[in-house]
């Protein structure tokens, strides 16, 4: 016999998914409509609408595809590398290296710019690979390194890759809807990004953005685009004027992603990343009051995503456990080179409250407490409410 479905509760603060905004699920239960109903289709033409004002960008060409972020990143690639193209990608955390993975299957030669784990990719570094090589297509780099809470600064990179005549694509899955992504103001000719994170719906779709001169690069290509499901030559006929079919969208994802797109652009944009900005930054200092070190410095630190160093002698799996157990709280661990040495805690989209920020910091200084770390009790809370009272 199966059982009901009746999965426990959880507060969702690791590196996602994050939790769903209430209004969010509640637009899930809207009866579905076929995928090219016209009242469907004019909610398309909405959510393309949203997408543009949350990516900041007037690219015609935004919209999401079917599947996660990670979809998003092969719909790049494929559409715009052929084989014995030249790319260079920036590699500081697991998402850079899985780009690599992605171009060098589209059969793309890979030059990889590497910086630490925890560290930015150095504009300088890429320059100088540019002027070794006079014939690269493209530049890659991952804005917001989930693995590693790293924001990576965009406009200075972005004007060296033009004045190499390469395009400038990013990676944005945990930057969207939590920091600026400033498309058009940044020359970015390429974005995608995914629907769990800071935009606070489920996982499943994968807004991606080009600009007109990406879309001429992929329109001249030599070669058919490798996926035909992923093949934007298509897709833009289907979420286009035209309206041609290519695949069944996943309505009920498409209801949740305009709602919550729409939730974002009702509160403000610049409020929007001045609140995940308050609340990251407090739970920064009250994780440092407990003699927690962060990994990423300040000046590179992203709000909506913190790696903290495990300290020594503590237990990454157990301490997680026991938060699950326990408090019902989600953080995540440590990815490639940094398991077992960090934890990644989430306060993204609908999670960016001030109570997830004291529930999250009570609930690690019991339990680290259990374990037998040692620090001012109660100091944690007092630092992260001293910054919220001094910058509300």
């Amino acid at each position: 016999m199966i059982k009901q479905l009746n999965p426990p509760r959880r507060i969702l603060m690791g590196p996602g998914p994050s939790d769903v905004h209430p209004a969010v699920l509640q637009s899930m239960a809207t009866p579905l409509l076929g995928h090219l109903d016209p009242a469907f289709l004019e909610i398309m033409n909405e959510t393309m609408d949203l997408l543009r004002q949350v990516y900041q960008t007037e690219n015609k060409v935004t919209l999401a595809m079917s599947g996660t972020g990670s979809a998003g990143m092969e719909t790049l690639f494929v559409n715009l590398v052929e084989p014995g193209d030249k790319v260079i990608i920036g590699v500081n955390g697991l998402f850079g290296q899985r780009m690599v993975d992605v171009a060098l299957r589209c059969g793309a030669e890979v030059i990889q710019v590497e910086g630490a784990w925890g560290d930015i990719i150095r504009p300088e570094k890429v320059e100088e690979v540019l002027q070794q090589h006079k014939d690269i297509k493209l530049v890659a780099v991952v804005h917001a390194e989930t693995s590693t809470g790293v924001r990576q600064p965009l406009q200075e990179l972005s004007e060296i890759v033009h004045r190499h005549h390469a395009l400038f694509v990013c990676d944005m899955v945990t930057s969207i809807g939590g920091i600026p992504t400033k498309i058009d103001e940044y020359g970015i000719d390429a974005a995608y990004s995914g629907t769990q994170k800071c935009l606070s719906a489920p996982p499943g779709l994968a807004p991606v953005t080009l600009s007109p001169r990406a879309l001429e690069v992929s329109a001249n290509r030599k070669s058919k685009v490798q996926s035909w499901y992923l093949d934007l030559s298509m897709i833009q006929n289907y979420w286009g004027e035209e309206r041609f079919y290519h695949h069944t969208a996943p309505i009920t994802m498409i209801y949740s992603l305009r709602k919550a797109l729409r939730l974002i652009v009702d509160e403000g944009l610049e409020n929007v990343f001045h609140r995940h900005a308050l609340y990251g930054r407090a739970l920064h200092a009250g994780l440092e009051a407990m003699g927690l070190e962060l990994l990423v410095n300040e000046k590179h630190r992203l709000h909506q995503l913190t790696a903290v160093r495990i300290p020594t002698n503590i237990q990454d799996v157990e301490v997680r456990k026991r938060l699950l157990q326990k408090y019902g709280l989600e953080i995540g661990g440590g990815l490639g080179e940094l398991k077992g040495k960090i934890w990644r805690i989430g306060l993204m989209g609908y999670n960016a409250r001030q109570e997830n920020v004291t529930y999250a910091l009570a609930a690690i200084e019991d339990v680290l407490r259990e374990h037998g770390y040692h620090f001012i009790s109660g100091a944690a809370l007092e630092a992260a409410n001293r910054y919220i009272r001094e910058n509300e």
